[in-house]
Formats: structure tokens, sequence, C-alpha cells
């Protein structure tokens, strides 16, 4: 398995060798400006007491307060928080809003312990960490097997502990804690705006019907699902964990969602052909997504790909060798940075939100995100063309030169 950090590493690397970028900025930006490891006790429901590592990269905040996720899973490490927060840095970048990279995680598996150990986890996180944390120094979300309830247990610790009544120290909260309208549908959302402006560029000749195979179908797949089929896309497979299914008419992807609530997977789905993960991605479609975890485009699969276009949802999908053979098959590669920045849009306005005390409708955030989308796919694609190279490229390229210009 690649290491994501040294991954991240070689993509800014790539970049840099297309256009010449400071030496000295681009060594900083190897380097993370701190990261914390922190020892959580947790007091277990039988009377025993566990300990718990937890972990906080603080990557660059050159354009604002560090920001990004917290995640709960039993292979976080340094290394990949580390590689979380530099991606954070340049997503934030790319999308333009004024915020740094950071990211964190806890090692456990969530579903082993009983909410009440949940919520003290949660909170014993942020008694090792608050004093790293707040809306102008670091804002932290929901990640991997977190979500909105974790974030207000965060935030009324944090609140407990330091006397503040500002909720803009974390974003992803409930509505009722001043979450943000329009943040669950975001990263799908913003994923098949960048996918419509793709079609609408014309780079490469595809056929008329375009068909779409996502691998995940978790909350951010399901919204860009909805997204491309309104976008007149034909949706031919889905998977999850436990596989896959290819209807290549095309699936109802709000009947694919009531089944998957009702048995748990979207396998066996009545009137679709069960495929494995790996069976997917080689499918004769015009758009590839994987949107669920790192590196499952490698050096063993890349070849195998008939689609003509990849929308990274997912972080860090695609592994260096395997970028390297779709750039001389001519497949584009729309980068995480770009494609999967909706959520991190709509978080910066949950917190500009909170902090000008303001509330703004569903409609309202939409339409803001789309127009941010819009424009930093445009942005992208103005380097890419200037510089003759790949979207990745293109995009760490931009991103780059954004934050150095931040650095002074």
């Amino acid at each position: 398995m690649n290491n994501p950090f040294e991954t991240a590493i070689a993509q800014l690397d790539q970049a840099a060798r297309i256009t010449p970028l400071d030496p000295k900025k681009l060594e900083q930006l190897k380097h993370s400006d701190r990261y914390t490891e922190v020892s959580i006790p947790v007091d277990m429901d039988d009377g025993s007491q566990k300990i718990f590592t937890g972990f906080r990269s603080q990557h660059n905040n050159a354009r604002g307060p560090y920001k990004g996720g917290i995640r709960y899973h039993e292979q976080v490490s340094l290394d990949e928080v580390k590689a979380l927060s530099f991606w954070m840095s340049f997503k934030n970048a790319v999308v333009n809003v004024p915020f740094g990279g950071g990211k964190g995680g806890v090692i456990v598996n969530p579903k082993k312990l009983s909410p009440g150990e949940l919520e003290r986890l949660s909170r014993g996180y942020i008694r090792k960490m608050y004093p790293i944390l707040g809306p102008q120094l670091d804002v932290p979300a929901p990640d991997v097997n977190t979500n909105g309830q974790i974030m207000w247990w965060m935030l009324d610790e944090y609140q407990k502990i330091t006397g503040s009544s500002s909720l803009a120290t974390f974003t992803g909260k409930p509505i009722e804690h001043g979450g943000s309208q329009g943040r669950e549908e975001a990263t799908g959302f913003g994923g098949s705006v960048v996918l419509r402006e793709t079609l609408r560029a014309e780079l490469i000749k595809l056929p008329k019907e375009k068909t779409v195979a996502i691998q995940g179908f978790g909350n951010v797949a399901t919204f860009f699902a909805e997204s491309a089929r309104s976008l007149g896309l034909k949706i031919v497979a889905v998977s999850d964990s436990k596989g896959g299914i290819y209807q290549p008419d095309g699936l109802d992807v709000g009947g694919v969602e009531k089944y998957k609530k009702k048995k748990g997977s979207v396998t066996n789905l009545p009137g679709a052909k069960n495929i494995s993960n790996e069976e997917l991605l080689a499918l004769p479609v015009t758009v590839l997504v994987p949107a669920a975890l790192e590196n499952v485009l490698h050096v063993g699969n890349a070849r195998k790909l008939e689609a003509s276009i990849i929308i990274e949802m997912a972080n860090g999908p695609t592994t260096n060798e395997a970028d390297a053979i779709f750039t001389k098959r001519n497949v584009l590669v729309i980068p995480d940075i770009l494609a999967n920045s909706g959520g991190v849009a709509t978080s910066y306005y949950e917190w500009y939100q909170n902090i000008h005390g303001e509330s703004w409708n569903k409609e309202q955030v939409l339409a803001k995100l789309e127009k941010q989308m819009v424009q930093a796919f445009q942005d992208v694609l103005e380097v890419k063309k200037a510089h003759d190279t790949t979207f990745r490229n293109a995009a760490y390229i931009l991103a780059a030169s954004r934050i150095m210009d931040a650095m002074g």
C-alpha cells in the first residue's frame, strides 16, 4: 500500500517540475507546521479504562485557520493525517476559501463502542486538543465514522473548557446547533458541477449517451449520483464494501438507496447483476467515480479501465503510477482536490454564518456553491491550458501559487 504522505509530496513535486516554484517555500509545504499526538483515557461501560491514541496535523495556515476533519478508524496513522492535512491545504486553495489545511483522527473502531463510550472518547479528544483549536486557529469537521452529533459533543466540551460561546470552532454540526443547510449534499453536488463543467469543456470526444460507474455508495456518492442523473447521465453501476451491482440500462438511484437502507448493501438488487468492486472499475463506461477508498486505481488495474473520465470523489484514490498510465492513455482525471472540494467550501459557509450570526437556506448555499465550483474548475482549466498539462498538475500549480503568495 502506498504511503499517502509520500504520494502527496510526489504530486507536488510533479507540479513543481512544470513551473518554477520558490524552492524554500516548496520545501516548507512538504512539512506540517505542527502535529500533535495525544493519549485519551476513556472509562468504559464495564468499569475498565482504555487509552486511545489521537492525532491532529496542522499543515499550513498562511491562507487562514487550519481546516479539516476528524476521523475515527482502526487504520488511522500519523502519516495518514499528515497527508490528509496537506491535501486540505491544497483543496482549500483550489476552491479559494480562506482556510489552511488540518486533519485529525483517533485509532478506534467506533462500532465497538457504546453511545456513552463514543461520547466520552469525543469529549476526551477535545480535553487534550482544545489549546490548539479555535475559530481563528483550527476548525475541525466530521470525516470517516464521525458525524454532526460527534461535532456537537466536541463543541459542547470546547465551550465548557474555554468559556467561549462561539459556534465557529467546529463545522458539520447539526442544523439546530449552528450547522449549515446544504452541507449534507455539498460534496456530491459540488462533484457533479465539476463533472458538468468537464463535459461542457469538450476536451475529449465522448459518446452521445454517457454512462457512469460509482465505486462507493455512501453519502457523497448518493448525492453525486442523483445530481449526475439530473444532468442526463445514466448511472449503470454502484458498489459498497460488500460488492457492486451493474445494470447497463441504468439504475434507479432512489430505488437503490431505499434498497440499501433496507438490506444493508446494494448487492443482490433484483434486475441487476452482482459484480465485485474490482470489476466495477473496468466497466465500459464514460465516467468512473472512485468515491470510497484510497489507492484503488493502481498499476495493476490502470490499463484495464475503459472510462474516458475519472472524477475523484474519494481522497487519494489514484496512485502516481496509475496517474502516469492515464496520462499516456489520454484519460481525463479530475483530481480530488478539485472534484470533492464542495464539502469544505460549504464548511466555510457554515463557519462564516456562525462568525457573522447569519443563517442561509439550502437554495442560497447550493447557489453559492455552484458558482464557487464553476470558478474553481475554470481557474484550474486555465492553468491546464497555459501549461499543457494534466488537471492534477494544474490544480497543484494553482494551489501552490496561492499558498505561496499568502506565505509572503
